[in-house]
This record gives structure tokens, C-alpha cells and sequence, in this order.
């Protein structure tokens, strides 16, 4: 019996010797950043106890450079899997404080190996993401690395969730498997994205430019929409990613889970008869209809600061998830442009992916105009949009609240991109443009042959309102299904959903469509 107490005994010390990762020196330094280690995010990530290392000891293979002298705890990532709210995942985190978390052919091999486990078992896999990039000294292997963990995200995509937190430094390729997952959450004032680094800029350009204004969390979220969520700290981060999955099926086989929804049905909402202005040109906030609407309240919004004329975000509707999509009035009047098309269709093409109810809140008066639009692709890109809403098989419901012009009106799922339940307030305004520019239009000689050209137009306008200023013409086509008392809302799209859950659809058999990218 000694010799197998000696070995076990070998066995703790050795796990003990990597459980210390780079040592006590680098660990305090990581921590004087105000960044938890890889450990402790993985802790954090999981259910207390539940988190399962493998590939514990693995170790590189180099011998350039004097590298077969240099010890790496783990090869400078840890993997595993364990519990996130009761329900099992897959992950990994990079460890800065081992050779800077850099990348080779082993630690590549590491991440491979859960993402292919993930893929198998059918859970999500989420990656920590904390390195200084390749391994410069494997050279050609560690660029193979990259390229397996980007051809398994690739076959991972739509089949199980994969989710990414930028917490550190993520530069040049080390930013495409981030990209191609399917959520980016990014650390303010600790993390950053690049291909080409401030150094490089400048020498190339002569442009001097922060890390942070380059790359950091803000940038990304506000201007390149590359993230989803801006995070306070590693803790809040990791609590959001926590909380992200609460929506989510384990795999696109599954539907959303169900939880107690807290909240009563039949609710209604009477602030929902006095929200929107008696003048079209008055802005109101959508977030206090999908507050009033949705169960407790509560919604969960990636891209919170990102193209700002659109909202999506996932929501509850009698403890079922669904995901929202809605203009928003505040900004820009709630117009469609190149981003808000990018980032609504990203998000419906995810829910769909997963089973995840589509609601869309109409309030648009058109798409943004301008030469810089135009030249910049407002045409691919609104075409995304239609291409996913016609594409999206789950339910999908629509609900007018204002202004749903023009081919606006069609790019919000209308009836003809597929909405199942088509709703519409009294103050809704369907038609191919507003009144004025109608009137301008249609009785353009009648107006400026008028002795009070003035008064022509305002009856002319007045007019136009009545025939197609309102919801009434379209429910008459059958475009609308039905015009509802807003504070009955939340009601009736609990009721429609009901009856929608088990929807089935089936296309014409292809291998994939051609999405105007």
C-alpha cells in the first residue's frame, strides 16, 4: 500500500505545482490589474464545486529557442466542464499569468478538444479569453491552432451556443474566434480587440491612437458593434454571461427553458394608452412598452450601444423566451440604417438558430437617407433583413405601435416576410409614406395650381391620413390581424404565443441561401 500512497502523493504535488499557474509573482500582478486569475473565473462561471478540469497536465512540445527549458502550467489555459445554473457547459480560460496565455500547437489542442466535447454533448461552450496572442516561437503550428479553433466555431454555429469574454488582451487572429461566436463581452478599461496594435498603426500610418480608443470595450460596443456587452469588472462580466444563458437552450435541438413567470397573464397596462404623443414628430422611449409588456418588467439587452435606433434584447412572455426586436423612436426617429439592419439581423438570425420566439415592435418612419447611407450599402444591408425575417421559421409576431412605412413597413416583418400575428394599436400608421409626402405627390398640380396652395396641401394631407393614416386599411387586407386596445398588449401576445409554440415549418431543401453580405 505505500507504493500507491507514494503515488497518489506524487500525483497531488503535481497538481498542486500547476494549480499555482505562473507562480505567485505573476498571479499578484494579474490581480493588482484588477483581473481575476483563469481560475477564478472559472469558479466564478460555475455552480460552487461542480467545475471538472481535464488536460490538466499537458505540455507544450517546442524546442526552438531555448523553449524546451520553459515550463507552462497547463500549457496557459485550463479547460473543463461543470454547471452553470443546474444545466452542464463547456469552457475555457486562458491564463495571462502562464507565458501570457499565448497560444501553440497544445494549447490550441486544449480548447479543440472541449469545443468538440461541447459540440458532441450538445451544451454551450464559452471561452475566457485573456492571451497575448500566438506563440511566436511554434511558428507555423500555433497559426494551425488558430485555424482549428476557427473551423470548429464555423461547425458549431447554430448548433450550440458559443459565447466569448474578452478579459485581457485579444489581438490579431485572436480575434476572429471571438467574432465568429455568437456572443462578445468585453471588460471596460481591461480588455481590448485588434488586429494591428497602436505600434503598428503608427509606424505604418503615423496615426497615434490609445490601446483603449483602439480597441477597448466602449470602442467596440459603440462604433464597430464587434461586442455585445460593455462589463464593469471580470465578476460583473462573468454574472452577465451567467444570466445570457438563463435565455438559451443547451443546443438548437431544444427549445428555450420555461421558468415561473412571476407575473400574471392576463396583466394589463394602462400606461400603454397614454404613451405615444399626439404629435407623429414626438419621440417616446420603446424600452416602457417592452418594460410594461414583458414578465416582472425585465428584458436583457446585448448591444445596448450599438446602432441605438434599434433594440434587441431577450425577454420572458409568461416564462416563455422570446427575443425582441424594435425600433426606437428616441434615436433618429427610429429609423432603419446600415448598422441597425446589421445588428437586427445578427440577432433574429440567433434566435431563430435556437428556437427563440421572434417579437417585432414596429415604430418606423423609413430608412435613414443620405449619400453616405447609400454609398456605404443601405441597400445590402436592408436586404439582410429581409432575407432573415423571411428566412426565420419560429413564431414570429408583429406589433405596430406609430409609423410602419414604405419598405420600412416590409423589413419589420410585415405579413409578407412571414409574421404569424400581426397586431396593431389605433395610433398605428401603415402606408407607403407619411401623409405629407403623399399629399406632395399625389396632388402635386392640384396643390400648386390652388389659389391657397397652403390650405390645399393641409386638406390633402388630411385626406391621405383618413383613407391610409391608420391601421384600419391594412387589417381590412388581412395585413393586420388585429387592432388591440394597447393596454390589453402583453395579453394578447401571450395568447398568440400560446398558440404558436409547437408551429412547424418546413423549406424547400437547399444546402444553405446566399445572404447579401
Amino acid at each position: 500500500m505505500g507504493i500507491v500512497k507514494d503515488k497518489i502523493r506524487d500525483l497531488k504535488d503535481r497538481e498542486a505545482k500547476v494549480l499555482k499557474m505562473g507562480g505567485e509573482k505573476a498571479t499578484a500582478k494579474q490581480c493588482e490589474k484588477g483581473r481575476l486569475t483563469a481560475r477564478q473565473r472559472l469558479d466564478l462561471l460555475f455552480d460552487p464545486g461542480t467545475f471538472r478540469e481535464i488536460d490538466m497536465f499537458v505540455t507544450h512540445r517546442c524546442v526552438n529557442f531555448g523553449m524546451e527549458k520553459v515550463d507552462i502550467p497547463s500549457d496557459g489555459v485550463i479547460t473543463g466542464h461543470g454547471l452553470i445554473d443546474k444545466r452542464p457547459a463547456f469552457a475555457f480560460s486562458q491564463d495571462f499569468t502562464s507565458r501570457a496565455g499565448s497560444l501553440g500547437e497544445m494549447h490550441s489542442k486544449k480548447i479543440c478538444k472541449v469545443m468538440d466535447l461541447a459540440l458532441k454533448s450538445g451544451v454551450p461552450c464559452i471561452g475566457l479569453n485573456d492571451s497575448g496572442g500566438a506563440r511566436i516561437q511554434e511558428g507555423v503550428d500555433a497559426l494551425s491552432g488558430y485555424g482549428q479553433i476557427f473551423y470548429r466555431n464555423s461547425l458549431s454555429s447554430g448548433v450550440i451556443p458559443q459565447i466569448s469574454a474578452i478579459m485581457g488582451p485579444t489581438a490579431g487572429g485572436a480575434v476572429y474566434s471571438p467574432a465568429m461566436t455568437d456572443f462578445v463581452f468585453m471588460v471596460k478599461n481591461s480588455s481590448y480587440m485588434f488586429i494591428t496594435g497602436p505600434e503598428v498603426i503608427k509606424s505604418v500610418t503615423g496615426e497615434e491612437i490609445s490601446f483603449e480608443e483602439l480597441g477597448g470595450a466602449m470602442t467596440h460596443n459603440e462604433k464597430s458593434g464587434v461586442a455585445h456587452f460593455a462589463c464593469e469588472s471580470d465578476e460583473d462580466t462573468i454574472l452577465k454571461i451567467r444570466e445570457l444563458l438563463t435565455y438559451l437552450p443547451a443546443n438548437n435541438m431544444e427549445d428555450p427553458p420555461a421558468v415561473p413567470a412571476g407575473d400574471d397573464p392576463a396583466r394589463t397596462a394602462p400606461l400603454l394608452d397614454d404613451i405615444i404623443p399626439d404629435s407623429p414628430n414626438q419621440s417616446y422611449d420603446m424600452k416602457e412598452v417592452i418594460r410594461a409588456i414583458v414578465d416582472r418588467g425585465e428584458f436583457f439587452e446585448p448591444h445596448e450601444y450599438y446602432a441605438q435606433n434599434i433594440i434587441v434584447c431577450f425577454a420572458r412572455l409568461n416564462g416563455r423566451t422570446i427575443g425582441i426586436i424594435a425600433n426606437q423612436p428616441k434615436v433618429k426617429a427610429g429609423c432603419l440604417d446600415i448598422n441597425a439592419s446589421d445588428k437586427a439581423t445578427r440577432f433574429i438570425r440567433f434566435c431563430d438558430s435556437f428556437n427563440i420566439p421572434l417579437l417585432t415592435i414596429a415604430d418606423v418612419p423609413g430608412y435613414l437617407p443620405g449619400s453616405d447611407q447609400e454609398w456605404n450599402g443601405i441597400i445590402r444591408h436592408g436586404a439582410k433583413l429581409l432575407w432573415c425575417y423571411s428566412e426565420a421559421t419560429v413564431p414570429k409576431m408583429l406589433l405596430v405601435t406609430r409609423k410602419d412605412y414604405g419598405g420600412s413597413y416590409l423589413a419589420m416583418c410585415s405579413k409578407d416576410l412571414g409574421a404569424d400575428m400581426a397586431f396593431a394599436w389605433p395610433t398605428a400608421e401603415i402606408a407607403v409614406m407619411g401623409a405629407g409626402g403623399a399629399a406632395n405627390i399625389i396632388h402635386r398640380k392640384e396643390i400648386t395650381e390652388a389659389k391657397d396652395p397652403v390650405e390645399k396641401r393641409k386638406e390633402k394631407i388630411k385626406e391621405y391620413e383618413e383613407l391610409f393614416s391608420n391601421p384600419y386599411c391594412a387589417a381590412r387586407r388581412g395585413y393586420i390581424d388585429a387592432i388591440i386596445v394597447p393596454s390589453a398588449t402583453r395579453q394578447r401576445l401571450i395568447e398568440a404565443l400560446e398558440i404558436m409554440c409547437s408551429k412547424r415549418e418546413i423549406r424547400p431543401p437547399k444546402k444553405h441561401g446566399n445572404i447579401p453580405v
